[in-house]
């Protein structure tokens, strides 16, 4: 039988939750539309190995997480973004 232990662990101190909002949904970006030839637009939702950044960390809203997604995917098609990062 194992012994139940004495100690007991102090929760970890919670960090505030920054609340970010979508850049396509805010007043400044109303009018921005995501083109996948906006090649420039795109690279910004691009990590450096070429993957497509989390909603979590580009802190976009969930429909334009998904057009962005589609735009890069249509993008790396015609062949306006790599697939994958530059080799050393």
């Amino acid at each position: 039988m194992a012994k139940s232990s004495s100690t007991k662990r102090r929760p970890a101190p919670e960090k505030p939750v920054k609340a970010r909002k979508c850049s396509f949904c805010s007043k400044k970006g109303k009018n921005q539309v995501i083109d996948y030839k906006d090649t420039a637009l795109l690279r910004t939702y691009i990590s450096e190995r070429g993957k497509i950044r989390a909603r979590r960390v580009t802190g976009n809203c969930v429909q334009h997480q998904r057009d962005i997604a589609i735009a890069v995917k249509n993008a790396r098609e015609v062949a306006l973004l790599p697939f994958s990062a530059t080799s050393r």
